[in-house]
């Protein structure tokens, strides 16, 4: 099964697909999407999802997986972030996938082991997973969280065969 996840944001927003055989992960694809931060904001979203949209098309996904929103201490940014994952999870539900969220410390968690893990952490952590990765930052940040979903994707299917 082929699984993007996503790393939001209004300007970068890390982007990762893995393929998931049991409980083998594979690297498939990663990268970023960049929005230019000098246009209005309505234009900015409209270029978040048109190429949020254009990878989903190209990769072709099952599910999708997008880390949830925290809250800065600035309100105003913490809307615009917020505006922006709302974006980036439109982007797979039009195309038709289920989207599922995932809190930070969750996927920091998944993939290091400790939920304050930081990028470089969790970066390495991410290429000893996926051999053959040399995802950073934003892009790193995307792969856990597809890592994310697939760990959580099996224990779920394991406790619903087991009720």
């Amino acid at each position: 099964m082929r699984l993007i996840g996503l790393d939001p944001g209004l300007r970068l927003t890390g982007w990762g697909v893995i393929e998931v055989d049991g409980n083998r992960l594979r690297h498939v694809a990663h990268g970023v999407v960049r929005v230019d931060p000098s246009g209005v904001l309505a234009d900015r979203l409209r270029a978040l999802y048109d190429g949020v949209a254009a990878i989903v098309a190209d990769q072709r996904p099952a599910e999708a997986a997008v880390e949830e929103t925290f809250v800065n201490v600035n309100p105003g940014s913490t809307l615009k972030l917020g505006q922006a994952r709302g974006v980036v999870m439109l982007a797979p539900a039009r195309a038709g996938l289920p989207v599922f969220e995932y809190a930070a410390n969750l996927i920091k968690k998944s993939v290091t082991g400790a939920g304050h893990a930081d990028k470089r952490q969790i970066a390495m952590m991410v290429g000893r997973l996926l051999p053959g990765s040399d995802a950073e930052g934003d892009a790193a940040d995307a792969l856990a969280v597809a890592i994310c979903h697939a760990h959580h994707r099996a224990t779920q299917r394991r406790i619903e065969a087991a009720l």
